[in-house]
């Protein structure tokens, strides 16, 4: 794949890049090296090669673990230990 080169131009948060200077530094590259090791493993992969996610919960997942968080501090409301007791009370 060796040939001619071209030059691209990427804004990042200069704080961002300074980051990344040291990390690939420490690896024994450079931000372009870098750049191009994860150019060629996404041609490889057809697509990304790590996985793209948010790992926050959404609103609804966040309100209910606080639910979740003031029904164990609350005193009146029953816990269970014993499944079989669990679903009896369900079956009330």
């Amino acid at each position: 794949m060796a040939g001619t080169t071209t030059n691209i131009s990427i804004r990042m948060d200069s704080e961002l890049k300074a980051q990344a200077d040291e990390l690939f530094n420490e690896l024994g590259m450079n931000l372009t090296t870098a750049f191009n090791i994860f150019v060629r493993q996404s041609l490889r992969e057809g697509g990304i090669p790590f996985e793209i996610k948010a790992d926050r919960p959404n609103k609804e997942t966040i309100a209910a673990i606080l639910e979740a968080e003031r029904n164990a501090k609350d005193p009146s409301v029953k816990g269970y230990t014993d499944l079989d007791e669990l679903f009896a009370d369900l079956k009330k």
